[in-house]
């Protein structure tokens, strides 16, 4: 299902009711003229930015897994998300790199990036983002090892709390040869300098 597709009437009213009690709660008027859509706007818009809820990243994997009997490693890099956090629901955004030894299978490049749509599109933390998409490719693709990297900045610091406006986090995980071999580790991640 794409992210398009679902846009149920019902439960857009019901999200849209609850978003009306949230403004008359922070002191606003959503019988305003600048707020009356606001509403069945944020409610389409949380079920967008939620739509991994409804979409099966073992199945996104699976699509395009093909025959490949080269490649010690296979990087796609930079791979752009936007989540929510979810101790705040606020977004954070940033890059994901993917690198794995491939082990006789390959996997369709946009399959990386939409695996990592569907976890991002989810409440979430970054680090539980980039175990996620780490430990889905080391379980469905054959592979010798896997390792993900993520960059991320979060508004939750940069419009509330501290207010760190420079900050941004760095999170990663793998498995196989580069839990192994720190040469391998390093080879990844000088290759995403290059």
């Amino acid at each position: 299902m794409s992210r398009k597709e679902f846009h149920d009437e019902a439960i857009v009213n019901q999200i849209a009711e609850h978003y009306r009690e949230i403004l008359r709660l922070i002191g606003e008027d959503p019988s305003r003229e600048g707020l009356v859509k606001t509403p069945i706007r944020a409610a389409k818009a949380i079920i967008d930015i939620t739509a991994g809820y409804r979409q099966d990243a073992v199945e996104v994997a699976k699509k395009a897994v093909f025959e490949h009997a080269g490649s010690s490693i296979v990087i796609v890099k930079d791979i752009e998300f936007y989540s929510m956090c979810e101790h705040h629901i606020l977004p954070f955004f940033g890059k994901v790199s993917i690198g794995y030894i491939p082990k006789g299978k390959m996997i369709g490049l946009s399959k990386l990036a939409r695996i990592v749509d569907v976890y991002a599109r989810r409440l979430q933390v970054q680090e539980r983002l980039t175990a996620e998409v780490c430990n889905l490719l080391a379980e469905t693709l054959p592979n010798d090892g896997v390792i993900v990297t993520c960059t991320a900045e979060h508004l939750c610091m940069k419009m509330r709390g501290v207010e760190k406006q420079d900050s941004a986090t760095t999170t990663m995980e793998y498995t196989g040869k580069f839990a192994d071999d720190i040469r391998l580790r390093e080879e990844f991640l000088r290759l995403l300098k290059a």
